[in-house]
């Protein structure tokens, strides 16, 4: 059950080491509507503690992906806050304190082992059969660490510069217990964790004390992040404990894994790949491989659409709804409807989403898509916003994203190149060849009314007063015009493309197509 007994205060919490995760954006919206949906505060905290992997320019990317989507701030490193500074690196001299608290309270340690001594303990475990290879209250007792030097000893490899890590100490038989709003009830034996560590040879805290205490000082009462975190959260709670703030831990809300759309395995960046669709909101480009790899803006999602379809991708109301703006998502959004059983990632169904918001959108506002498309493409535009509002309402239902206007009707703009073939080889011929020879002659009547429905009205009355069957005749006609066997009102198509060109296309298809 969820606990709202304090304000509600959550956070989402990347890494600036590359493109956000398509999985992280769904982590990112579910924090977001629970918090406006409870009148509370949504954070962005960046976790840069492991400079090792920190990427110059991901914590921008970061920014600008959630801005697109409509996910904005209430604090962060960007607006500032209460409880800044919002980045961890930023926070590096408090998180020492903490740590020599829980080395004073007991309940962590230095360890001084280097990298040789650790391989050893591995290599000795595994050959007496040991299937846990951790530093843990088994092994530490065989190890350099103060719980086994003298307190002199300790202080002098201290004194003297010596690297050392502070690792927190797990009890050799306890239960750690929590609830968490997702998975249930919740008991791990601490035999089974090992003692991480909390506070790294640089000085830099980990992920695992930097998190709690951060969590603790930000005043986060629910904890909502990916599956993948799960096996931390006992580590999490004993930390908590330990620090003597069990009375201030956040709820802790497990979102269930993303799979490929094979359900093997979770989402991947390959499989992604080998689907054909993006695997991050915007576009992302790899500096060491040198390549950029799509995002969902890039590919023509609407923002409005990705947010609908990663709502539901883990978590469903109780009724057959499908559709949600970011508002009503707010409106309905209950975080004890979120399942446990991990979520395919059907891109089949986002597309649809796509398909749907296109719809609604005004002949103006895919107006401005098809100029940024001809931008992008490079594309010269000699038609008035008169015409292309027309080709807009033309084609906003029939198209997923909001390039494919262009796209999907080039022949609008430009002459024929290629005739579909199969077309060809059903259509052109016989009956379809004649009324086409009977268009060319009878068109020009109707110059001075070249509008569709007059088009179309007529071309209807020629096919009856001549005896030809519709599904016969009108696609060698259509052929002629676009190249294409199939598309939209072909009357409006002509319309579109001038009786000029139309008469043009119909020349040029008589000597071409063969």
């Amino acid at each position: 059950m969820v606990n709202l007994d304090r304000p509600v205060r959550v956070r989402f919490a990347p890494s600036p080491t590359g493109g956000l995760h398509i999985g992280g954006v769904r982590t990112a919206l579910y924090n977001y509507v629970f918090a406006k949906k409870h009148q509370g505060k949504f954070l962005i905290r960046i976790e840069d503690t492991d400079q090792t992997r920190f990427v110059e320019g991901a914590e921008s990317y970061i920014f600008e992906a959630l801005h697109w989507l409509g996910l904005n701030a209430d604090e962060s490193s960007e607006v500032g806050g209460t409880f800044a500074p919002y980045r961890q690196s930023e926070r590096k001299a408090m998180y020492r304190q903490y740590a020599e608290q829980l080395i004073e309270s007991g309940h962590a340690y230095y360890a001084f082992d280097t990298a040789e001594e650790l391989d050893l303990m591995r290599k000795n475990l595994e050959e007496a059969g040991a299937k846990n290879l951790s530093y843990n209250a088994l092994t530490r007792v065989n190890m350099t660490n103060s719980l086994t030097l003298t307190p002199e000893e300790t202080k002098k490899r201290i004194d003297a510069g010596e690297h050392y890590v502070i690792r927190i100490k797990m009890p050799k038989k306890d239960d750690i217990r929590f609830e968490d709003i997702v998975k249930g009830k919740m008991n791990v034996h601490s035999s089974t964790l090992d003692d991480k560590v909390l506070m790294k040879s640089d000085g830099m805290p980990t992920y695992h004390l930097a998190n709690v205490v951060d969590d603790y000082l930000m005043e986060i009462s629910h904890v909502i992040r990916g599956e993948e975190w799960l096996p931390s959260a006992p580590l999490h709670v004993f930390l908590y404990q330990s620090f003597g703030w069990a009375d201030k831990m956040p709820q802790f809300a497990h979102l269930p894994l993303l799979l490929n759309p094979d359900g093997q395995g979770k989402l991947s960046k390959r499989k992604a790949a080998e689907y054909g669709f993006p695997i991050f909101p915007l576009d992302w480009f790899e500096k060491d491989k040198n390549i950029t790899i799509d995002g969902f803006r890039e590919k023509g999602y609407l923002p409005e659409a990705l947010n609908n379809f990663l709502a539901l991708l883990g978590w469903h109301t109780s009724s057959d709804e499908e559709v949600f703006s970011l508002e009503h998502l707010i409106e309905v959004f209950d975080m004890e409807r979120v399942g446990k059983a991990s979520v395919k990632f059907e891109i089949k169904k986002a597309e649809w989403f796509n398909q749907y918001y296109i719809r609604l959108k005004t002949n103006e506002e895919l107006l401005q898509y098809l100029k940024e498309t001809f931008v992008k493409l490079n594309i010269k535009n000699d038609f008035s916003d008169e015409k292309l509002l027309k080709i807009c309402n033309l084609m906003r239902d029939r198209i997923t994203f909001p390039q494919d206007i262009y796209l999907d009707a080039k022949y609008l703009f430009e002459l024929p190149t290629e005739y579909d073939q199969k077309g060809v080889a059903k259509n052109w011929q016989g009956e379809g060849l004649l009324f086409v020879d009977f268009c060319q002659n009878n068109l020009p009547t109707l110059k001075e009314n070249w509008e569709g429905e007059n088009i179309k009205h007529n071309l209807h009355d020629w096919v009856e007063q001549n005896g030809y069957k519709m599904g016969k005749v009108m696609p060698a006609l259509r052929l002629a015009v676009s190249g294409a066997s199939g598309g939209a009102d072909l009357g409006m198509i002509m319309e579109l493309v001038g009786f000029d060109n139309v008469m043009e296309r119909i020349t040029i298809a008589k000597k071409t197509i063969v």
